[in-house]
């Protein structure tokens, strides 16, 4: 039996992607990863393997060079870029004599060294647990045999069932946990809400500066390094905007390709700041050439965590690298819809402010709304926010009044007077243009 060792930083990457290519682009974040990771990159051994053997993942040929490599390089540790099974894991750990990481168990390792909060570790322990849980066969197969003669019977797979249980308790403790810690930030964003205080989400592909921006703005004092996943802690701060405005600044933990699925759902409520914030900040590093295709993968991270519908600006950062000077474009309201900035240089931050401003701006609605004889409380309350502009009396004494007022304010007034949406109604273009006539003559 192969006994895994405990230590080991010398590592052989393997790049042996299903669909048979690899792109460079892809090779070079998965070494990123490793290196993040602590780990120093040997040597990386390709294949264009279309099909994946069902015991090794990569064939015969290439698990022979792989041992060529582990012997030459010295080497005790083996990352592939595609996922593995448990039992392909196994097989290659028993095969190479060394421990085997998929691409999952590197990031799930890189979010263990970054978490510094509580709840940063609770998510990340959670999220390896759920990991490790379809993995436990490998570090007890000695007790899977049933051997005959006195003193040399196993017990069967009786630890194996007794490691699920004990992690299925833990995990059912670290959901309780996380519950009371996601009901203590519900609890703070109600709080900004009846505050009128706006959000802001700052999220991006990882290493795309984002930490850098959110000390730029804020002057927070964020930990900044030029590696994958340097920050993974949500920081929340105030920002303050040019016309005395104030909003919160949340930044959240870096997207990345083929994020594992244990770490989107562990970190659900920290992202949480994304789906309920009024405005997302989105980050692209304007230097990389592989800029789009990240829009597109953190895009697909948004719709999962169902914040793809939130209003977004996007920040081209980074600019310093390609000499160009800061601007911005605007979308057919005339608000802020991309801004190009270094946030080392500080290059265009005044243009990100006003856009931010721009877009949380209140928007105005024009609507109609009945009101019973009984409701001149709520008709009083309106002619006092200065929200009437015209009001005629039906024949059994209700009132329908022509309302002009920001539209959060108006939400507001019908969350307290207990009114609903279904009594208000668009103004008729017809009856606003005969009025906005009778009033020019």
């Amino acid at each position: 039996m192969f006994e895994r060792p405990q230590s080991g930083e010398r590592a052989i990457l393997v790049h042996a992607n299903p669909n048979g290519t690899t792109e460079e682009s892809e090779r070079e974040e998965f070494a990123e990863l490793a290196v993040s990771a602590g780990a120093v990159v040997a040597a990386e051994l390709l294949t264009s393997r279309k099909r994946p053997d069902p015991r090794f993942f990569i064939g015969r040929g290439k698990l022979d060079d792989l041992k060529a490599l582990l012997q030459q390089h010295s080497a005790e540790l083996v990352i592939s870029c595609a996922p593995l099974s448990p039992s392909q894991e196994r097989n290659l750990e028993r095969e190479l004599k060394c421990r085997v990481l998929d691409r999952a168990g590197l990031i799930l390792d890189i979010f263990a060294q970054r978490a510094r909060s509580f709840e940063g570790k609770l998510q990340v322990e959670l999220a390896q647990l759920k990991h490790l849980s379809t993995r436990l066969v490998r570090g007890w197969t000695h007790l899977e045999r049933q051997k005959g003669g006195i003193g040399l019977r196993g017990p069967g797979e009786t630890q194996l069932e007794t490691d699920r249980r004990l992690i299925g308790h833990r995990i059912r403790q670290l959901n309780e946990r996380l519950k009371t810690v996601d009901a203590r930030r519900s609890m703070n964003r109600r709080n900004r809400m009846k505050a009128e205080i706006p959000t802001v989400a700052l999220v991006g592909y990882t290493n795309a500066g984002k930490s850098t921006l959110f000390n730029a703005l804020t002057d927070a004092g964020v930990y900044v390094q030029d590696q994958l996943f340097a920050t993974l802690d949500p920081t929340v701060r105030r920002l303050d905007l040019p016309q005395g405005e104030r909003v919160v600044l949340a930044d959240t933990v870096g997207f990345v390709r083929d994020l594992p699925h244990e770490l989107v759902a562990a970190f659900r409520s920290t992202l949480q700041e994304a789906r309920e914030a009024d405005l997302i900040l989105h980050l692209i590093d304007a230097s990389d050439p592989s800029r789009w295709q990240r829009v597109r993968q953190v895009n697909s991270v948004l719709k999962q965590l169902d914040a793809d519908q939130v209003p977004q600006i996007r920040v081209y950062n980074k600019i310093d690298k390609l000499e160009r000077e800061p601007r911005m474009t605007n979308n057919r309201h005339g608000e802020g819809r991309a801004v190009w900035l270094s946030a080392v240089t500080g290059e265009g931050l005044p243009l990100l402010k006003g856009a931010i401003a721009k877009r949380l701006r209140q928007k105005t609605v024009h609507r109609t709304i009945r009101l019973l004889p009984e409701q001149g409380r709520q008709r009083a309350k309106l002619f006092e926010l200065g929200a009437v502009l015209s009001e005629d009396v039906d024949a059994d004494g209700s009132w329908t009044l022509q309302l002009r007022m920001a539209e959060k304010d108006l939400r507001r007034f019908l969350k307290y007077e207990n009114l609903v949406e279904d009594q208000l109604e668009p103004v008729p273009e017809v009856a606003t243009a005969v009025k906005q006539q009778l009033s020019r003559s």
